[in-house]
C-alpha cells in the first residue's frame, strides 16, 4: 500500500492583500506552506508528496522549499493552473500506477495532524472516499436573488468541509477525468466523486484545522501556534 499526498499551494492570495501569495508569509518562524508540508512529511503513512504552485515558484522551489526544509518526501514539484482544480490535476495526471492512496491536501491549511491524516488514509483503504470536517455550529440562512431569506437550513446535517481528504487513486484518477470531460469544476475533490454517484465518508476534524485565507486567519493561526508551543513545554516539564 503506497500513499501520495498532493499539496496544491499556488494561489495568488489576493484577499490577504500581500505583496507575495499567502502561503509564502511567515507565521511564527516559517512560511505557512512549510508548516503544512512538514506535517506530512511527519506523517508514517505518506511515502511521497506532490508539491503544485504557481509556475514561477517552481523553479526555485527545490532549494528553497525542498533542501532548505529537509523536505525529503517532496519528490515533485509540478505547475498549477488557473483554479485549484486544475492545480490538483497536475498531481493526478502525475500519479501514474505508482499509487494505491491519493489525499489531497490545502497548503495553506498548516495545522492539520499526522493523526487526523493518518485515520483519512486508514478510511480511505475501507471507503474509497473520505473527507474531514466539522459540524456547523451557527445557523445557515440560505437568500434569494434579491438577499432575502429564502428559508433556514437544518444546521444538524451540515458540516464544514476541511482537507484532508483521502482516495482510492483509481477512483480519483477516474472522477478527474470525468469532470474535465464534462467540463465541470468544483472547489472541493470530494464532489468530483459525490457526481460519480459514489458515497464520501465524513470524518470528524478540529475546528483549528483552519485555512489561511485572510489578515484574521493568519494572526489566529499565530496564537495557535504559541498554545502548541506552551502545550509542548508544559509536557516536557512533567
Amino acid at each position: 500500500m503506497k500513499t501520495v499526498a498532493i499539496i496544491p499551494a499556488g494561489g495568488s492570495g489576493n484577499r490577504m492583500g500581500k505583496d507575495i501569495p499567502k502561503q509564502y508569509l511567515l507565521m511564527g518562524d516559517m512560511p505557512v506552506l512549510i508548516h503544512t508540508l512538514k506535517v506530512f512529511q511527519e506523517s508514517k503513512h505518506v511515502d511521497d508528496i506532490f508539491l503544485i504552485l504557481s509556475a514561477e515558484y517552481v523553479k526555485n522551489a527545490e532549494q528553497m522549499i525542498v533542501q532548505k526544509y529537509n523536505l525529503s518526501k517532496v519528490i515533485r514539484i509540478l505547475p498549477g493552473g488557473k483554479h485549484r482544480q486544475d492545480s490538483v490535476r497536475s498531481g493526478v495526471d502525475a500519479l501514474g500506477a505508482a499509487y494505491d492512496i491519493v489525499v489531497i491536501h490545502d497548503g495553506v491549511r498548516p495545522f492539520a495532524s499526522p493523526e487526523l491524516i493518518n485515520m483519512a488514509i486508514g478510511e480511505a483503504v475501507l471507503a474509497g472516499a473520505v473527507s474531514v470536517g466539522v459540524p456547523v455550529k451557527d445557523t445557515i440562512k440560505s437568500l434569494d436573488a434579491h438577499g432575502f431569506v429564502d428559508k433556514t437550513l437544518n444546521r444538524d446535517k451540515l458540516w464544514l468541509t476541511q482537507t484532508p481528504q483521502a482516495f482510492s487513486a483509481l477512483l480519483i484518477q477516474e472522477a478527474y477525468r470525468r469532470a474535465y470531460e464534462d467540463n465541470y469544476y468544483s472547489t472541493d475533490d470530494a464532489a468530483l466523486v459525490e457526481r460519480m454517484g459514489k458515497k464520501v465518508k465524513m470524518l470528524t476534524g478540529f475546528y483549528e484545522n483552519i485555512k489561511i485565507t485572510t489578515e484574521s486567519d493568519l494572526r489566529w493561526g499565530e496564537l495557535f501556534l504559541k498554545m502548541r508551543s506552551a502545550t509542548s513545554m508544559k509536557r516536557h516539564e512533567r
